[in-house]
């Protein structure tokens, strides 16, 4: 792991031993966003972990920005592809008052800044400590001596920047990066509020035929087996049920013909490691619906404090598909939450039509481009046009689907010339 190579602004002489000896900045005036905060970035992970994770613990934050999720997607992905993490900090006196987990990536002809762990991100945001927003009112000026304090080192230096799905919220607390010049996300995200009991919320969320529908399809189900929601503990379990996931996966990116996510360097040795690293025993939850002696349905879900993330699903494609396995996983995981205290079930980014069934809130979410200098200046311009007219192709009830539908015949085409 790299030393810490950062710079910051109103150094403090009694800092702390333990934490990483940035070098100061270029001279400037401070301004008034950060005089009375100190501002560091740092590319080197290890050397933040424990003020990380002791933050995170009580930090306005998703699942999303957890120490552990972010290093292990550094360490096989992030790794493989040159990022460069380059963590902002904020600090007023010992206490930390923000983490904002940025990366510059090369592309090609220009640098990008972005969120560390962006692609498999469901939601980009900063930790923030909980008075935040009533401290810092105007983010814009402080983003102005973030960005000064990025580009002053040649590590951190970037002609875009590219910051996605956004959402407006960061738990409690207004998003502040949301004060930068955005636009709409071409998805949303759906969220279920859950009652304290699995048959309150179910009946109130689907109708009695639906309802009927189900029990007849968990009837069919039964026939091939006795059914049952199994939580791995042991972490080859654990393996063995993300192995199932990942295959799952892959045979439903073909038929749908999306690229497939786990043939991308270092995403199946990523999730593998989620899944079994005991550090993220707390956060990880992975199941599956098990029908007889057959894995019918698997996920990878994340929990942080009363939230539940449904991060990745998968169901088999043979002669149970029929039955339905992935929805009567789904009511069961619905259940587990509810069992677990959670109060919410976030089923993330993504308008498919069944969140619609089990959620009563849509989160908007939001992106900002913008050129950092005068070589990312056309490469701004195309990727906010790109993001444009993917959002006009998403949120066109004629455009959407037959995206949907010719993507599923291309991919169809593909398989057939693959087996000749």
């Amino acid at each position: 792991m790299p030393q810490a190579d950062s710079i910051a602004f109103n150094l403090r002489a009694d800092r702390d031993e333990a934490r990483p000896r940035p070098a100061p900045a270029p001279a400037r005036p401070p301004r008034s966003a950060s005089e009375t905060m100190e501002l560091l970035v740092t590319s080197d992970l290890a050397a933040l972990q424990d003020e990380w994770r002791a933050f995170e613990r009580h930090a306005d934050c998703t699942a999303f920005q957890c120490y552990d999720w972010l290093a292990a997607w550094q360490r096989h992905i992030g790794a493989l592809t040159a990022t460069v993490p380059a963590i902002v900090l904020g600090r007023r006196g010992d206490e930390t008052e923000f983490i904002l987990p940025l990366a510059v990536r090369q592309r090609a002809g220009w640098r990008e800044l972005t969120f560390l762990g962006r692609d498999l991100g469901d939601y980009n945001a900063p930790l923030l400590a909980f008075d935040f927003e009533k401290r810092h009112t105007n983010f814009k000026a402080l983003w102005v001596d973030i960005q000064f304090l990025l580009q002053a080192n040649r590590r951190y230096r970037h002609d875009v920047v590219f910051f996605d799905k956004m959402p407006e919220r960061v738990g409690a607390q207004a998003n502040p990066l949301l004060q930068l010049p955005v636009s709409r996300h071409p998805s949303s995200a759906y969220l279920a509020h859950l009652t304290d009991d699995w048959d309150t919320f179910y009946a109130a969320r689907r109708s009695s035929a639906t309802r009927r529908r189900d029990r007849s399809k968990r009837k069919r189900l039964a026939e091939h087996g006795v059914i049952r929601l199994v939580t791995p503990a042991a972490p080859d379990d654990r393996l063995r049920t993300t192995e199932t996931l990942i295959e799952q996966k892959r045979r439903a990116f073909a038929r749908m013909g999306v690229p497939d996510l786990f043939a991308r360097p270092g995403y199946r040795a990523f999730f593998r490691e989620v899944a079994t690293n005991p550090r993220l025993r707390p956060l990880v939850h992975v199941s599956e619906l098990q029908v007889g002696e057959i894995t019918a349905a698997a996920n990878l879900g994340l929990r942080l404090r009363d939230v539940y993330y449904h991060v990745l699903a998968s169901y088999d494609d043979g002669p149970l598909a029929r039955f339905g396995p992935g929805a009567a996983h789904l009511r069961e995981l619905l259940r587990h939450a509810i069992e677990q205290g959670c109060t919410i079930f976030d089923f993330t980014v993504g308008d498919e039509p069944y969140k619609r069934d089990w959620c009563d809130t849509e989160l908007k979410l939001y992106d900002h481009v913008a050129a950092a200098s005068a070589r990312g200046l056309a490469a701004a311009v195309a990727i906010a046009a790109a993001r444009a007219a993917k959002r006009t192709i998403k949120q066109s009830p004629i455009l959407g689907p037959a995206a949907v539908k010719l993507r599923a015949i291309l991919g169809s085409l593909k398989r057939r010339r693959g087996r000749r």
